[in-house]
């Protein structure tokens, strides 16, 4: 038995923010700190913030521009951070209503509807709230019989959601599932901080997976896939629940998104690109015959170091797409992302892999074949 990803769905807020509009705003904020505490930085009691560019941040990251759930918030130099207006219990959540928009479109893509599949998996970096489960909601709102359930592995939430879908097919469990990574990752943000204001953007992305018999020779055969974790605080969040509870109260910037970038760009990078050589050479597959790779997108640098090595060469854009430039890291949504953008082009027969890898460290690879 074998499982196929039949279609995929893309969600996007309406608002997205350029890299000048949203240096404008940190440097305006840099200004105004600086001269706030202008006695303190020199006395040497306080250290001065040094302004960004736009320059600075596409050489950093290849990163262009972001999607986000709310501008306004975010260019407004007095707050700084989206806003998101609270929700009755008897309202779809956000993190759900982009969910099903994505869900939606995998499914008519597909010429599907509720009836057609058994299981929703919502895997994302991080949930809204811990329960019900964003799931279940999806699952309710999009009319779906069966079950549902949250997981999440930061950066590789969507590989990992997928690994788990093709396992539930292989083992008979279900025929069809709904994979949704909703990524709403720009209130994890602190946009006070120069080295990562930039980084993240908000989407949702799906994946129907179905049995190869339910696919009707359409899609995309799954023919390998692994997983792979390893213990490493360079890329951390200590929000949660418990934060409430901590005595002293933690620092509001604590709670944000951090991470030491050099280190893991020289940890993940020749890490991740052994795993795809591994895993290859476990599943009969050459590099020669992966005609795209659709890397996770959370810097450009990154992905081109990764690809080099995987390829053995100097290789086209269009066998490494990028999609970070419009849309920033997404974070688990990432490779999934450029897969839905560029998976034109592809002859029966033809080979490529959908690959994730980041904070935990995590690390999916899930190898396809053109039905």
């Amino acid at each position: 038995m074998s499982a196929v990803i039949r279609s995929t769905g893309l969600w996007t807020p309406e608002e997205s923010v350029s890299n000048d509009e949203l240096v404008a705003c940190y440097n305006a904020y840099v200004e105004h700190y600086n001269a706030e505490h202008a006695d303190a930085i020199e006395r040497g009691a306080v250290e001065a913030k040094n302004p960004s560019s736009s320059g600075f941040i596409e050489k950093a990251s290849g990163i262009k521009s972001r999607y986000t759930i709310d501008k306004e918030g975010v260019l407004d130099i007095t707050r700084m951070r989206p806003r998101a207006k609270p929700r009755a219990n008897d309202e779809l959540s956000l993190m759900a209503e982009a969910g099903v928009a994505a869900a939606k479109e995998a499914l008519e893509t597909a010429g599907r509807d509720a009836a057609d599949v058994d299981a929703v998996i919502c895997s994302a970096t991080s949930m809204q709230r811990t329960y019900p489960s964003m799931a279940i909601e999806i699952q309710d709102a999009l009319g779906i019989e069966g079950f549902g359930f949250d997981m999440t592995v930061a950066c590789s939430s969507g590989t990992f959601g997928i690994i788990n879908a093709v396992n539930m097919i292989e083992t008979g469990m279900a025929k069809s599932v709904l994979v949704v990574t909703p990524e709403i990752t720009t209130p994890q943000l602190n946009f006070r901080d120069r080295d990562s204001h930039f980084i993240f953007g908000d989407v949702a992305v799906a994946m129907l997976i179905e049995h190869e018999d339910v696919a009707g020779g359409q899609g995309w055969k799954i023919i390998g896939r692994n997983l792979m974790t390893k213990f490493s605080n360079n890329i951390r969040s200590n929000f949660g629940f418990l934060n409430a509870s901590e005595e002293p109260a933690p620092a509001f910037e604590d709670r944000y998104f951090v991470q030491e970038g050099r280190k893991v760009f020289k940890e993940v990078c020749p890490m991740v690109a052994e795993m795809i050589l591994s895993d290859m050479g476990n599943f009969g597959l050459k590099p020669d015959q992966m005609k795209r790779l659709w890397l996770h997108q959370a810097n450009i640098n990154m992905n081109m170091m990764v690809a080099k090595k995987v390829f053995g060469r100097d290789f086209t854009e269009d066998e490494a797409p990028v999609i970070l430039d419009e849309f920033a890291n997404t974070a688990g949504a990432g490779s999934l992302v450029a897969f839905h953008r560029h998976h034109d082009g592809f002859e029966a027969g033809e080979k490529g892999l959908i690959c994730s890898f980041g904070a935990g460290y995590s690390a999916g690879t899930v190898f396809v074949e053109k039905l």
